[in-house]
């Protein structure tokens, strides 16, 4: 299993999703990601991305301005 880390902080949706997507197409079933931004709409459209593609989200934490959001990938689309 590897981690990786995506820093969408300052991109507006759809932006992170899109940085997200992109990570795990390069990721094997297994792999986390973990995703930082500053955009408060990721808490819905990264989890509603994961849900369609069949990846998981294990974490959701805040820190001051900044979102982090771990992703398990899932099995190929």
């Amino acid at each position: 299993m590897n981690t990786a880390t995506i820093d969408a902080r300052h991109l507006l949706c759809p932006l992170p999703v899109i940085r997200t997507q992109d990570a795990v197409a390069d990721c094997r079933p297994g792999d986390h990601l973990q995703v930082v931004c500053t955009d408060p709409g990721v808490v819905h459209d990264i989890p509603a991305w994961c849900r369609v593609h069949g990846h998981e989200v294990y974490a959701i934490e805040r820190s001051d301005n900044e979102i982090m959001i771990g992703i398990q990938v899932g099995e190929a689309d």
